[in-house]
């Protein structure tokens, strides 16, 4: 039997990157996959690449800042499907306008609350409710080993992502007793499209401190598998680094 045999499965930012390497490993393993991107094109590039290879997908155009956006996404995959069993919240982003605190802008700090920290609130607000109703699930969030140690440069994406952690806990807590388990991947460099492109001129296969190299997208989405399997059910709580070592180099 197939990991998420009948599962069904919303995924955020699933267009590209880590999201779309879950989204297809997701439907391999025989779930029924919501695609909740904000770009139409690679939504809809991405529900024609996973139809074709025979998985049961849709992509609804979301914004995962905008509440209205978000609670049509979470309807829509229950019009669809009839339930919802797992929600991934994937999207999310740092970019090169982060900084020290002081010299980050109050604008660029803001975005990326509202983008990583924000956009899962609004996601678990409304697709925990459609988990309860199915009898229990998981929610599996994205975090990032920013927010497990002190990193340079990016103290607006430190904050999103330990904001990010310390929410998991928190509603881990709250819905066990409906079987609502709530965990997160902490990843390190992680060679998606839009990393690769940030870092031409940089060795990213550095080991000096990601001690097995960095990660590719499937790497996380295998990760992200055995949050939203069965196989993880008495796993509630957990923040899992998928660091490459870095956390203990």
């Amino acid at each position: 039997m197939k990991r998420l045999e009948n599962k069904v499965v919303l995924i955020t930012g699933a267009g590209k990157g880590i999201g779309r390497a879950a989204a297809g490993l997701f439907a391999a393993e025989g779930a029924k996959i919501v695609i909740a991107e904000l770009s139409r094109e690679l939504g809809e590039q991405a529900e024609k690449d996973i139809l074709a290879e025979g998985g049961t997908v849709r992509f609804v155009p979301t914004d995962v800042t905008d509440e209205d956006s978000v609670r049509n996404a979470v309807a829509q995959t229950v019009a669809l499907y009839g339930r919802l069993d797992v929600l991934y919240n994937n999207a999310g982003l740092s970019t090169s306008r982060d900084g020290p605190v002081t010299e980050c802008s109050t604008e660029e700090f803001w975005n990326t609350l509202r983008l990583n920290l924000f956009g899962t609130w609004l996601c678990c607000r409304h697709g925990i409710p459609e988990i309860i109703k199915a009898g229990g699930g998981a929610v599996v969030n994205m975090a990032s080993i920013a927010g497990l140690m002190g990193m340079l440069r990016i103290d607006a994406y430190t904050a999103a992502k330990g904001g990010v952690i310390a929410l998991t806990r928190s509603m881990a807590t709250e819905f066990a007793p409906h079987k609502v388990r709530v965990n997160a991947i902490a990843p390190t460099t992680t060679l998606t499209e839009r990393v690769i492109a940030l870092n031409k001129n940089r060795d990213l296969g550095n080991k000096t401190r990601n001690l097995l190299g960095p990660c590719d997208p499937l790497d996380i989405a295998q990760a992200a598998l055995y949050l939203a399997s069965d196989e993880s059910r008495r796993v509630t709580g957990h923040i899992l680094p998928v660091d490459s070592g870095l956390t203990s180099s």
